[in-house]
């Protein structure tokens, strides 16, 4: 495990400095010559400040004070952001400065000037930075009618709201957690699922800013329910975040299942990377489901929504997931889209069904775009449709305007 974490490390530092060093140059390129003789040290010192603000945060965070360590993970955060927009919009100008070389279609006033080119970069990603953050900041409902083909003893319908991605921790905290718990109350769920990722890393800022006090308002006739994603194993304080959360009420099921009112399964499956993070491993689905009832409804908890033949050949009705963030940053979403079958919204194989939630917070930048960040409302009919094909009772899929 330490050889991975030495290869992962390293290249990640590497590819990271290097694109901070070309952002850097061009910068440089672009203003260099407006600024006082002997700026040059300000200028690189400011720069390598803004690349490390991040990481110093995130790894300080139990030496510095919280507010020190907040404004410096809130600095490195946003940078991270523009870092990702200021690396596409500069690399796009360099191809088009190189077609230039050969086609001369940019007029030369134009190529003498690159401070005005700069400058209209500065604008552009200043301007993506100020959207992505208040659209990261208002996320809206999803709202889904599905059926499953299954009959669940006296209970005809089932209304579950899944919240996926919240990741707690320095950046989303009370002032965000709160309003998202009223909001989850007011949809008066029967069951309330948290798919992974609910807390950030660090259980530090968690229980500072004592938020299972509230998560513990969440309200739901059969509870709520979470499982680990990722994030929860990455900081090393998994067994942390686990008490906590049963502190606060929420039951997590860490490849477990539970029976709910005699009427339906809810599995709850741990991360599948989480041995790499000092976990124990994830057990096969046929060991985890071994003593599941497969003619009552299973609903199933996924952080990934992958593996999705093992689910349906294991009869699980529904899959939700989230994890994907849709990219969080577009064009991100360009490579979720090729790791997973579906990165967002709704899939159906035969009886198997899935829903996949791009979350509610986010990881690093606060920062949304080409997504918006959402709450997943789902309204479960079980019909006992034997003889019936299972295409025939399909979903209706709903998004809903801004929540706040």
């Amino acid at each position: 495990m330490k050889i991975w974490y030495l290869i992962f490390f390293g290249v990640y530092f590497t590819v990271y400095g290097l694109i901070n060093f070309y952002i850097g140059m061009r910068g440089w390129q672009a203003f260099g010559r407006f600024l006082p003789q002997g700026c040059g040290i300000i200028y690189w010192a400011i720069l390598i400040a803004l690349a490390l603000s991040f990481i110093a945060g995130r790894f300080a965070e139990n030496y510095l004070p919280g507010s020190l360590a907040g404004l410096l993970t809130g600095i490195g955060s946003y940078w991270l952001a523009a870092m990702n927009y200021l690396f596409l919009t500069l690399v796009l100008i360099d191809v088009i400065r190189l077609l230039n070389r050969g086609l001369n279609f940019i007029p030369a006033p134009v190529m003498q000037r690159p401070e005005l080119t700069g400058l209209a970069v500065v604008l552009l990603v200043t301007g993506v930075i100020i959207y992505g953050a208040w659209n990261a900041r208002h996320p809206r409902l999803v709202h889904y009618d599905i059926t499953i083909p299954k009959s669940a003893g006296s209970l005809n319908e089932l209304h579950v709201v899944a919240v996926s991605d919240i990741h707690l921790g320095k950046i989303i905290h009370n002032g965000r957690l709160l309003p998202l718990v009223q909001q989850v109350n007011n949809l008066n769920p029967d069951l309330i699922l948290l798919p992974g990722d609910t807390v950030e890393e660090s259980v530090t800022t968690f229980v500072r800013h004592n938020m299972s006090g509230s998560l513990r308002m969440l309200k739901a006739k059969y509870g709520t329910f979470a499982i680990f994603g990722n994030h929860e194993y990455i900081g090393g304080q998994a067994e942390d975040i686990y008490r906590y959360l049963q502190e606060a009420g929420i039951i997590v099921l860490r490849d477990e299942y539970q029976e709910i009112a005699g009427s339906f399964y809810l599995v709850g499956r741990d991360y599948q990377y989480g041995e790499r993070f000092g976990g124990a491993g994830r057990r096969k689905l046929t060991q985890v489901m071994a003593g599941v009832d497969r003619s009552l409804p299973v609903i199933m908890l996924d952080h990934q929504p992958s593996n999705l033949n093992e689910a349906q050949e294991q009869g699980v009705d529904l899959q939700i997931s989230g994890h994907t963030h849709l990219g969080q940053l577009f064009p991100l979403n360009i490579f979720t889209g090729l790791l997973f079958e579906t990165d967002w919204g709704y899939l159906r194989k035969s009886d198997f069904q899935l829903i996949v939630s791009c979350g509610f917070g986010t990881w690093g930048p606060p920062i949304r775009v080409g997504n918006v960040p959402e709450i997943v409302d789902i309204n479960i009919q079980f019909i006992d449709t034997a003889g019936q094909n299972a295409n025939d009772v399909g979903p209706v899929m709903r998004t809903m305007g801004r929540l706040w």
